[in-house]
């Protein structure tokens, strides 16, 4: 059998050493052990694992790659997150494969090797998927239960706009002096042709912080020009 193998780092997994080379080691391991056939290494460093498969650039082959092929051949990866969003976006992924007579191979899910072309390892990706959606089900619960229970106390929802804080009464906004003035000069900054990023930059450099204290966001700003008041 031959094999397609893919492997992923986001940046900031680069920026602590996390290395692509010991995921190929891993998987090279593993195909010289099965005899597998590895044929091609798809790699994207610095990309985000929230980013679709079919979106990112070496994703993107990857799954061109794999729909001209008539099988049986394997794709092979270290971890499921290193290809999919979830375990039900892995799911969704291995039936399409499928019925193109390719399987998946993960090295290390929950510490099992998982061959999804195998009945047990179908059935585990299965409810693996079925687990995640439900506790996704019941965090959205838990979510809307505790919107319930703020609105019914009159406690504001949602989060506290920059420029403001928030009454003893949890529900009433009072202007906060520090943050006003750099809503003003923010305002003052902001003319046609200059970018929400230059704005962070002067900001930055004349000492107005943020609410974090870190670095100015251009979203932030975006946010205050937009709510426009």
């Amino acid at each position: 059998m031959k094999a397609l193998s893919y492997c992923r780092v986001s940046t900031v997994e680069q920026t602590v050493g996390t290395s692509i080379q010991n995921q190929i080691s891993m998987i090279e391991s593993y195909c010289a052990m099965k005899s597998i056939e590895l044929t091609t290494v798809y790699i994207d460093g610095g990309v985000s694992g929230s980013i679709p498969l079919s979106k990112r650039p070496e994703g993107k082959r990857l799954v061109e790659t794999i729909c001209t092929q008539t099988g049986p051949i394997c794709v092979v990866m270290t971890k499921l997150d290193r290809g999919f969003r979830s375990a039900s976006d892995c799911l969704n992924n291995v039936e399409k494969w499928e019925h193109l007579n390719i399987g998946l191979h993960i090295l290390n899910l929950g510490g099992q090797t998982i061959d999804t072309s195998s009945p047990a390892g179908k059935f585990f990706i299965t409810v693996m998927a079925g687990a995640a959606e439900l506790e996704r089900n019941m965090i959205r619960e838990r979510c809307n239960e505790g919107r319930k229970i703020r609105k019914s106390q009159g406690r504001r929802l949602g989060q506290i706009p920059f420029g403001y804080t928030i009454a003893e009464d949890s529900k009433t906004l009072i202007p906060d002096p520090k943050e006003i003035k750099a809503v003003l000069r923010i305002r003052q900054l902001a003319k046609p042709k200059v970018s929400y990023r230059e704005i962070c930059r002067k900001l930055e450099c004349e000492g107005y912080q943020s609410r974090s204290g870190g670095s100015w966001n251009h979203h932030t700003v975006k946010s205050i020009l937009q709510r426009g008041a």
